[in-house]
């Protein structure tokens, strides 16, 4: 009855107030008329030219144009990011190509019609200040990544090293300057002004660029690592007091005026770590977790930064070292810093930067070096650039007692410039210090430095080996029977844990179990690093102990992950690889129902590898691009493991189609022997049966059962927990559409 009153009380509702609302609008319409008589209305246009004169008021409104133009930035940004990432190079490297892309160097030359109707020249202005906020909240979160901590315990050896790679371009550049001053330079611009911005220019190194490549190379918990990002971190923070000093010098005109802002920045400074920064640190220790950073407490370090921020752009220094400097401050507590940079790093970094790089790129007019003469002084820059912080940083750190192959790394990496140098040329920039020549010339040379620090160090190990990574790979080379298993996610790390443990259970032969766990490299940071890797292998740890299984574990940041697991097993003397197979995001959407193809749809991936002539377009098989890359690229036996919910597997069907499917039989017999559970061989095509050497191997385990069982029913596959299968024989059972495929147990598919 509750149900009916309900049902009637809603029915009547919605039919009087509906009643209400025509009758209101009825009478209104009338007064409507009676308005329209006492005057003349223009007369109107049609309906459709009523909707294009709004369609093109709504289209070129300065939010529309401003909303498209971030839209088209990071989908360009991102598959320029993503080239890169294809040819182990930073992403930042292709969003600043995205940059010059968009410009006039490349889409203004050769559609300058697209490029006016999405860079109106009235609109750069609001494209500039967002892109000025994004760097602000990137150079913050710059601030916070640098761990202070590490930089005093290590500061002798990083100052010395540090400091010889800031001091020997900034002298190389302000020769350099003494050179193009008189053909390049402005004619208001003072000698002094242009000679400072040049040699910081040569001399700046790019911390987070530098941070991700050490990830990256798994040199994080390495003493090369801990010195170079020590060395990079020390850097930054010179070279930023550095342009400090050089910004309020060539605002002011001359050395002598600069001290009053000199000496207002130095009692900024004072006050940030005197005062400041105590008062954060009480608040960071006592609201360091979820739970009590509550919206108010984060409004009290956000104000500190705007606040930071606002002052150094008032004092004459540029706000983007205030938000720095307020990065810097935050209290240490690692847990808080990690909360804060997950807060503001993504939008920093994936929603406004992007918009910094398409501003630099429209500004860099790669046109204007138009002659052979422009192209050597190019030449000339990027080659200063690369002697003098490559030859500073390594002879340095040769000085202070490092290795001829760690000093040359250092120095390769102290070179990379990045980001940080494109933020030292705008500034250049906007101040009038550099011509659009020069500022192109050094957004040039810039992406040159960074792009040559990959091959540079690759370059450096294989001329120069690390003769422990030698001996390490000897020691490990005579193992009986190594197995890898490379994990996403917990749950599915477990899973694979398990099944390599019914490969080793009860071999009295030597073997060893390593977890591999890769993040996407651009997602973490120094202090998520440590978070990550605890929280991805405690579970696994907790099961091997269970297991009484010893197993590594194998942490790394990696730029691209399917490359990395193919590289580490290729390279790490493994018997066999184990990975889960994922599932598209489409598979089961209307999306892909729709177009047939669930998780075969068009990925950046698979046009990548269209592109490059090694896959279809429209691939039919039934792996995703992760597996179809370890696939090919795998030099040892893969097995890609399809968990079904398998706890323990006591019944394993095994199911021969064919000859090339004979290798299978070792896999079985390993797992009977070792894990005491029942093998079935399903010989389809007999090729055991009419095979006497086969018939005798399988005979030899008693836990193996041959038929010539063809087609498997519901019930029997019921009893079954693991379907152990050939990937050829895979790809049969799946184009042709097995009737009992739905019904399958887990399933562990051998890649030769």
């Amino acid at each position: 009855m509750r149900k009916y009153r309900n049902f009637l009380f809603y029915v009547v509702t919605i039919v009087v107030f509906s009643f209400l609302i025509v009758y209101i609008i009825g009478k209104g319409q009338l007064l409507e008329k009676r308005k329209a008589a006492s005057f003349n209305p223009p007369i109107a246009a049609s309906t459709w030219e009523q909707f294009k004169e709004t369609y093109i008021h709504n289209l070129t409104h300065p939010l529309a144009i401003l909303l498209f133009q971030i839209i088209t930035i990071i989908l360009v940004a991102r598959a320029f990011g993503y080239l890169c990432k294809k040819i182990r190079q930073p992403t930042v490297i292709g969003e600043i190509f995205a940059g010059i892309f968009l410009g006039p160097s490349f889409l203004g030359h050769w559609w300058p019609e697209v490029s006016g109707f999405l860079f109106p020249a009235n609109s750069l202005g609001n494209l500039q200040f967002l892109s000025q906020i994004g760097l602000i909240l990137f150079m913050f979160v710059i601030g916070l990544e640098l761990d202070l901590n590490v930089l005093r315990n290590k500061a002798k050896d990083a100052i010395v090293v540090s400091h010889a790679s800031i001091i020997f371009p900034f002298m190389l550049g302000t020769l350099l300057s003494y050179y193009l001053y008189s053909r390049f330079a402005p004619d208001n611009i003072p000698f002094l002004a242009f000679a400072l911005f040049t040699g910081i220019a040569m001399s700046i190194t790019a911390f987070p660029v530098l941070a991700r490549i050490v990830q990256e190379r798994g040199l994080s918990k390495t003493k090369l690592g801990a010195i170079v990002i020590t060395c990079a971190a020390a850097d930054d923070i010179t070279a930023w007091c550095i342009l400090a000093v050089v910004i309020a010098i060539v605002k002011a005109g001359s050395l002598v005026s600069s001290l009053y802002t000199v000496l207002m920045a130095l009692a900024y400074v004072i006050c940030m770590l005197k005062l400041v920064q105590p008062f954060l640190k009480r608040l960071g220790d006592k609201y360091a977790s979820k739970e009590t950073l509550s919206k108010p407490v984060v409004a009290v370090f956000f104000i500190t930064l705007l606040l930071s921020s606002f002052l150094t752009e008032v004092i004459g220094i540029h706000a983007l070292f205030g938000a720095f400097m307020a990065g810097a401050i935050m209290p240490a507590n690692a847990s808080f810093r990690s909360l804060f940079i997950g807060k503001v790093e993504d939008v920093a970094v994936v929603l406004l930067l992007p918009l910094f790089f398409v501003f630099t790129g429209l500004r860099t007019q790669i046109g204007l070096l138009n002659n052979g003469n422009l192209w050597l002084v190019c030449l000339l820059i990027i080659a200063v650039a690369v002697a003098g912080k490559f030859a500073g940083g390594a002879l340095a750190a040769r000085f202070v007692g490092q290795s001829w192959r760690d000093s040359l790394s250092i120095g390769a990496l102290m070179n990379t410039r990045g980001l940080m140098e494109l933020v030292v040329l705008n500034i250049g920039y906007d101040l009038g210090v550099l011509t659009p020549e020069v500022f192109a010339m050094m957004v040039l040379m810039a992406l040159a430095t960074t792009f040559m620090t990959g091959p540079a160090l690759d370059l450096i190990n294989r001329f120069t080996p690390d003769p422990t990574a030698i001996t390490k790979a000897e020691e490990t080379a005579g193992a009986a029977y190594r197995i890898l298993i490379s994990f996403r996610i917990p749950a599915k790390g477990l899973a694979l844990l398990r099944l390599a443990n019914m490969f080793v259970k009860s071999s009295v032969s030597p073997s060893r179990i390593t977890a591999l766990h890769l993040s996407p490299s651009t997602e973490i940071n120094q202090y998520t690093q440590q978070e990550y890797e605890t929280a991805s292998f405690a579970p696994i740890l907790r099961e091997a102990k269970l297991l009484d299984l010893p197993v590594t574990t194998l942490y790394k940041p990696a730029l691209d992950v399917p490359e990395e697991i193919v590289h580490t097993a290729n390279n790490g003397h493994f018997d066999l690889l184990l990975v889960g197979v994922g599932s598209s995001v489409y598979e089961g959407t209307l999306l892909g129902r729709i177009l047939g193809v669930t998780n075969k749809i068009i990925s950046p991936d698979l046009l990548y590898d269209t592109i490059t002539g090694r896959e279809k377009l429209f691939d039919t098989s039934s792996f995703d691009e992760q597996v179809r890359y370890i696939t090919r690229g795998a030099a040892i036996p893969v097995g890609f493991f399809i968990d079904k919910g398998m706890t323990a597997a006591g019944h394993i069907l095994l199911p021969v189609y064919s000859e090339a499917d004979v290798f299978m039989l070792d896999y079985a017999i390993r797992l009977a022997q070792n894990s005491e559970v029942r093998v079935t061989v399903a010989d389809n095509a007999g090729v055991i049966k009419n095979n006497e050497t086969l018939t005798a191997k399988t005979a030899m385990a008693a836990n193996i059962r041959v038929n010539g069982q063809r087609d498997f029913d519901s019930s029997f596959l019921a009893g079954q927990q693991l379907l152990l299968v050939s990937i050829d024989s895979w790809r049969t059972i799946v184009e042709e559409g097995s009737s009992w495929l739905p019904d399958t147990p887990s399933v562990l598919i051998i890649k030769p």
